[in-house]
């Protein structure tokens, strides 16, 4: 334990276990910027996020008065919560600084950005959501990547002939 009571691993770094990631956000959308939320969840749902249990394929985040909301995140159900349990698909609010949140909501209202979770994760034994502010892509910008990619990947292969 620190001196601010807050449990971290060797080194001062923070602990952090990845649940899951959203790869085909990167694939459809171009990404510039990034942001760490926490998530407000109840029991179950941290307990099926502790297992293991969650997709965030189609979620996004959309902005509903001055809070931002998280949707279509899917947290499977929790075996042992039985009557207990929440709705795997419900909107979850993403806790943020009200600066944050006006900021973000501004541009997806004014320039044509969305919100898309990134990566779901626990730090320091906290739920936390990486979000993105992402422009879609198009065609062309896919086709380009994949070129980029086959280039990096051809030039890597040179290199280890060698």
């Amino acid at each position: 334990m620190t001196s601010s009571g807050k449990s971290k691993a060797p080194g001062g770094e923070a602990r952090v276990k990845v649940i899951t990631e959203n790869r085909r956000a990167r694939f459809d959308y171009t990404v510039d910027e990034k942001l760490e939320a926490g998530l407000a969840l109840t029991g179950s749902e941290v307990k099926s996020l502790r297992e293991g249990i969650a997709n965030l394929s189609d979620a996004y985040a959309l902005p509903k008065g001055s809070e931002l909301f998280l949707l279509n995140a899917n947290i499977g159900s929790y075996k042992a919560a039985s009557v207990f349990d929440h709705l795997p698909t419900r909107g979850r609010k993403l806790l943020l600084h009200r600066a944050e949140i006006d900021r973000w909501a501004a541009k997806v209202r004014e320039r044509g950005y969305s919100i898309i979770p990134l990566v779901l994760y626990f730090k320091n034994g906290r739920a936390k959501v990486e979000l993105g502010l992402c422009r879609g892509k198009n065609h062309e910008d896919r086709r380009q990547d994949i070129k980029e990619r086959e280039t990096k990947r051809e030039m890597d292969r040179a290199l280890r002939r060698r």
